[in-house]
C-alpha cells in the first residue's frame, strides 16, 4: 500500500506545469515527513521538483509518470516563479533535499535506521560516516553505490529489504533515481523513500555547498555552475529560459481558462 493519495489530503498544493507541489512552510513540512516516517503501514515516497527536472518531466512520460506517484517538494527559485506566475505568490519555503533531508534527520528525535543508496562505493562510506556525527541517534546503512544494472535491481531491492529500514535515501541522479523508486521499491523496503540526487555527494565533502551568504540569496545555482561550468552551463543557462518559458506560457493558458469560466459564470448568472 502506497499511502502518498491519502497523506497528500492534509497538505495543500500547487501546480508547476500540471504537477501538484507541495504547499509547506519549513515547520509543516518537517513534521509532515516525520510523521511519515513514524507511520506503522504503508509508504510514502517524496521527490524534488527542480526547474531542471521539471524540464526533463515534461518530455520522460515514464519519470512524468514516477512523480505522480511521489509527495512532491519545491526546490529553488525557477518553482517559486512558477508558482508565482500562477497563484501569485511563491512558495513558502525552498525545501531543496540537500537542505532539508539533513535538517529532518535532525528534527526525528526517535531513533530510525536509515539506508543510504546510490553514489560511489566510497562516497556512500563518507556520507554514512558524516551522517552518524551529524545524527548519531539514527542508525545509518551503506546498503550499496549507485552503480548496478537494471538486471541486478531485483537483487538490491531484496537487499534493501533484509535491512529493515524505517528510511530510504536514493542517490542515483534524477530521472533515474525517481523512476528506480517507482519501479522496484515496496512498502516493506521503507515506510519514507526520498530521491535525494546529489545530497551524498555534499554530505560525504565530495562537491562544496556555496557560502551560506549565498545560498541565503537563493543564488547556489550559480556557485555551482562556477564549480563544474562544463556539466552545468547547459542546464541553467539554456535550460533555466527553456523552463520560464513553458511556465510563461502555462500561466497564459491558466489565466485564460479562468477568464473564460468567470465570463460563462456571469452568463449563467
Amino acid at each position: 500500500m502506497n499511502v502518498v493519495s491519502n497523506m497528500a489530503l492534509f497538505t495543500s498544493n500547487r501546480e508547476v506545469l500540471g504537477l501538484p507541489v507541495c504547499d509547506l512552510d519549513w515547520a509543516e513540512a518537517l513534521h509532515f515527513a516525520s510523521t511519515l516516517a513514524d507511520m506503522p503501514v504503508g509508504q510514502t515516497m517524496i521527490a524534488f521538483l527542480n526547474a531542471h527536472n521539471a524540464n526533463i518531466m515534461r518530455i520522460d512520460a515514464n519519470f512524468r509518470r514516477a512523480l505522480d506517484r511521489h509527495v512532491v517538494l519545491p526546490d529553488g527559485i525557477g518553482v517559486d516563479f512558477a508558482s508565482l506566475t500562477t497563484c501569485g505568490r511563491m512558495f513558502p519555503a525552498n525545501l531543496n533535499g540537500t537542505d532539508f533531508v539533513p535538517a529532518l534527520l535532525t528534527y526525528m528525535t526517535t531513533p530510525k535506521r536509515v539506508g543510504l543508496l546510490g553514489a560511489r562505493s566510497e562516497t556512500l562510506r563518507k556520507a554514512r560516516d558524516n551522517f552518524e556525527a551529524h545524527a548519531p541517534w539514527h542508525e545509518f546503512i551503506a546498503v550499496h553505490d549507485g552503480f548496478f544494472s537494471e538486471e541486478e535491481s531485483p537483487e538490491i531491492a531484496d537487499l534493501i529489504e533484509q535491512h529493515k529500514l524505517d528510511i530510504l535515501l536514493v542517490a542515483m541522479g534524477t530521472p533515474k533515481q525517481e523512476i528506480w523508486v517507482a519501479r522496484h521499491i515496496r512498502p516493506e523496503h521503507a515506510r519514507l523513500v526520498m530521491s535525494v540526487g546529489a545530497l551524498l555527494d555534499f554530505v560525504a565533502g565530495d562537491v562544496p555547498r556555496a557560502p551560506m551568504v549565498v545560498r541565503r540569496m537563493r543564488m547556489e545555482w550559480l556557485y555551482r555552475v562556477m564549480q563544474e561550468p562544463r556539466r552545468l552551463s547547459s542546464r541553467y543557462f539554456v535550460g533555466g529560459p527553456i523552463f520560464f518559458w513553458h511556465v510563461l506560457s502555462h500561466s497564459s493558458n491558466h489565466w485564460a481558462k479562468a477568464a473564460l469560466r468567470a465570463v460563462a459564470g456571469t452568463r449563467a448568472a
